[in-house]
């Protein structure tokens, strides 16, 4: 019984020169989850967007429904809100866009985390070029209340598509123990600029809401695109190989000596 058991662990730990070291497994394995979760959520996103453009656009109670629900935000601007307004805007201007993006590229860096620095590159490029291509591609006309108009070309708007890459962005490039906190405050910022548009009367609520998913399209695209930076490192450079060990024998019970003879 001895011998056989010995006899399997040695057969378990010899493997054959091409086999492929099990510790690696999980980290590739890992690798091509995220990418397939990255483009689950790129699909999720994007299926949202053509839903609201097709419910905004082509279904007349939720046109109407939609000229209501700006009509309700205008209501609320005063002349101090409306300079609330303009001033959060203004930090989504391009020049200020460009700066959260270095800022944000500089931190992945200095995390060492290179593919994250590369996604955010993307993802930030990516974002107000598609928003700005969509916007005269899928132009309609929106009813209107109180004789207030708003562009045709406003979906989905830019400004929301800016603010939703920007918070998603930092959320990927955040060290996770402050994620939480720093969701919170991106949910904010995010929900914050959705109302200063709609007060100020520059987009729909339907252009807002497809920002916002625009945003999750072009963030998720950009990972799936690059992968993840952990597998294997926490750090994010690329893991080292490991070395696998080499088999060990298997031990075999010593061979029974005979008993000495007593004199």
């Amino acid at each position: 019984m001895a011998s056989h058991a010995g006899t399997g662990r040695a057969r378990s730990s010899a493997r054959s020169p091409g086999a492929a070291d099990p510790a690696h497994r999980p980290a590739g394995l890992e690798g091509r989850r995220d990418r397939a979760t990255a483009l689950l959520l790129a699909a999720a996103c994007a299926t949202g967007m053509a839903a609201t453009w097709a419910l905004a656009a082509l279904v007349p109670a939720l046109k109407l429904r939609d000229a209501i629900a700006l009509q309700d935000f205008v209501n609320l601007g005063t002349p101090r809100v409306e300079e609330v307004a303009n001033g959060l805007l203004h930090l989504l201007d391009p020049a200020v866009y460009v700066l959260w993006a270095l800022l944000l590229v500089a931190a992945a860096l200095v995390r060492r985390r290179p593919r994250a620095a590369l996604a955010v590159v993307l993802a930030l490029a990516l974002a107000p070029a598609l928003a700005e291509a969509l916007k005269p591609l899928l132009a309609h006309s929106h009813d209107s209340v109180d004789w207030r108009w708003v562009n045709p070309a406003s979906w989905p708007s830019g400004h929301a598509t800016a603010a939703s890459t920007l918070v998603l962005c930092a959320l990927l490039v955040a060290p996770r123990r402050l994620r939480p906190a720093l969701a919170a405050l991106s949910c904010a910022f995010v929900v914050a600029v959705g109302c200063a548009l709609l007060i100020l009367a520059w987009h729909m609520p339907s252009d807002v809401l497809g920002g916002y998913l625009l945003g999750g399209v072009c963030v998720s695209l950009a990972v799936a695109i690059t992968g993840p930076d952990r597998p294997g490192s926490p750090a994010g450079w690329p893991a080292r190989p490991r070395v696998p060990r080499a088999p060990t024998a298997a031990r075999t019970p010593p061979a029974a000596r005979p008993p000495h003879a007593r004199g």
